[in-house]
């Protein structure tokens, strides 16, 4: 059994590689969302064990509405996952060239032009429920056969995610993917949206699957 404090800092250092190797990820709309994929696919293999492998606070308030986490401990998991991601973001500015980090806003999340922002709300909200539901089906269902694997289907959740909302709204799928670059870059554009729309498809996505497939099997 792992302590608090010992599953913040794994909270951290996945966030933390969250945000640096899928900023660094290559140029492309693929190579970004392979990043992104395998990292997250990576740290929850090797950190989930310890603090449930979230580092994205629309994960954590799904676990939180599913009362898997206290109040107290959902907004420590935010602070530690907003304190990786800004670090790793404020890292990404220092050791990169300004002229290459400021064009892309250290991959700071951004409507594409004209886009309505109801729309963008809506893809960030959708394609987050999707990634929590495979959390809680892979990584929290003790009944499921993919457990022992779940980062590998949460990665390529995340991957997908990135392929289909990309182009449209960047794609954060995480308020901290959002928050640190935009901390660090000074880029605030739209940044209700990537709160208000992953916190609310995460929210929504706990409270589905564990409303539909495991309350019932506990009575």
């Amino acid at each position: 059994m792992y302590n608090l404090t010992q599953k913040l800092i794994a909270e951290f250092i996945g966030t933390f590689a969250l945000i640096f190797f899928g900023a660094t990820g290559g140029i492309g709309l693929l190579a970004i969302a392979l990043a992104h994929g395998l990292a997250i696919a990576i740290m929850v293999s090797s950190l989930g064990h310890i603090s449930g492998g979230h580092f994205n606070p629309a994960v954590t308030i799904g676990f939180w509405v599913t009362k898997r986490l206290s109040t107290m401990d959902t907004l420590f998991y935010w602070l530690a996952q907003l304190a990786g991601a800004t670090a790793a973001a404020f890292l990404l500015r220092a050791v990169i060239p300004e002229e290459v980090w400021r064009s892309v806003a250290l991959g700071t999340p951004e409507l594409m032009r004209d886009f309505p922002s109801w729309a963008g709300l809506a893809l960030e909200a959708t394609t987050t429920f999707f990634l929590v539901f495979v959390v809680f089906a892979t990584a929290v269902d003790e009944r499921g056969a993919f457990r022992a694997i779940a980062g590998f289907g949460i990665g390529l959740t995340m991957t997908l995610g990135i392929v289909v909302a990309g182009p449209y709204t960047g794609a954060a799928l995480n308020p901290a993917r959002a928050f640190g670059p935009a901390l660090a870059a000074h880029h605030w554009l739209n940044q209700l949206i990537y709160w208000v729309g992953p916190l609310g498809g995460g929210f929504l996505a706990g409270l589905v699957y564990d409303s539909v497939f495991l309350k019932p099997s506990e009575v």
